[in-house]
């Protein structure tokens, strides 16, 4: 069953946020934070096709550094978007995959990152106008 929640917006709120209860305001701010952070985007774009290693990983998502990896990787899996699974090999192997929470993100993430490479040129030339017009 749909939940309506228009009927219960607060009279005087507007926006995104307005259809939420005022004091799920602070989680659901950081949850968008973290799910839109660029790296998480990233990440989780780069398990759209299953588990992978941790070096893998960084080798899928140019610029980011190991110490950036790691932190995204904790708190993705902290929010219960990304599993950390452990084997017990020499050497070790660790395997990160999406969760099925994770997943609904999918289509957030690969229409948001079509879009940038959609409109890369575009916006592109637009920053170097806007650059020149400052100069």
């Amino acid at each position: 069953m749909a939940h309506d929640f228009q009927a219960e917006r607060p009279p005087g709120r507007t926006g995104p946020c307005a259809r939420w209860p005022a004091e799920q305001g602070e989680t659901i701010r950081q949850i968008v934070e973290r799910a839109g952070d660029k790296w998480s985007v990233l990440v989780i774009g780069t398990l759209e096709n299953g588990p992978l290693r941790y070096t893998d990983l960084q080798r899928s998502i140019p610029g980011i550094s190991q110490r950036m990896l790691t932190h995204t990787l904790r708190q993705l899996h902290r929010d219960g978007l990304v599993t950390r699974t452990a084997y017990p090999e020499v050497p070790p192997r660790v395997e990160y995959a999406l969760t099925g929470l994770g997943a609904t993100l999918l289509d957030a993430v690969t229409a948001l990152i079509d879009w940038a490479g959609t409109h890369h040129d575009e916006i592109t030339h637009n920053r170097a106008h806007y650059d020149n017009a400052l100069s």
